[in-house]
């Protein structure tokens, strides 16, 4: 009986297992970052004040646990915060200080975007631009906060609903 038991129980384990490799190998192709030829880093309103974001309008986020120019984000963490990356220096718009923006190595052998030396990701729930609800999680071993323009994360709450929400969009973090 207890033999049964175990390789049920271990069919379970590695149905489970295949689930949830399909659904992070799902979200990473839906939610990966293309690399940007031509990319601009600006500053865009958002609930929480003014932050970065790419010329598109979506927020960028840096991760407490990097340290200067080096992103210390385990592989099924960019499955969820995608690199804001870029095949060359991204252009300074909108209120960024040029001279804070920078590059670094990236998975696959991309270019990662930092600023003030944080290296710079996206959050896979947000679903419109301006949206920042991604802010102040704590996944993958660390906070993630928004960058202001002056390369500080921003802590604060939001002070108005964001474009989309967390829960309705599906992810529950």
């Amino acid at each position: 009986m207890n033999r049964i038991r175990r390789i049920i129980i271990t069919f379970a384990a590695v149905g489970v297992a295949a689930v949830a490799l399909g659904v992070s190998v799902s979200m990473a192709s839906t939610h990966k970052s293309a690399v940007a030829s031509n990319a601009e880093l600006t500053v865009k309103h958002t609930a929480l004040g003014n932050a970065l974001a790419d010329g598109s309008g979506r927020t960028l986020y840096l991760f407490q646990a990097d340290k200067p120019n080096v992103s210390v984000l385990s592989r099924a963490g960019f499955s969820v915060w995608p690199a804001f990356a870029a095949n060359r220096k991204p252009r300074a718009a909108g209120g960024v200080n040029a001279a804070r923006i920078g590059t670094i190595a990236a998975p696959g052998g991309a270019r990662q975007v930092t600023y003030d030396g944080h290296p710079l990701y996206y959050y896979v729930g947000d679903r419109a631009p301006g949206a920042v609800n991604g802010q102040d999680l704590n996944q993958f071993g660390a906070r993630w906060y928004v960058v202001s323009s002056n390369g500080r994360a921003v802590t604060t709450a939001p002070t108005m609903p964001s474009s989309s929400t967390a829960t309705s969009s599906g992810w529950s973090y």
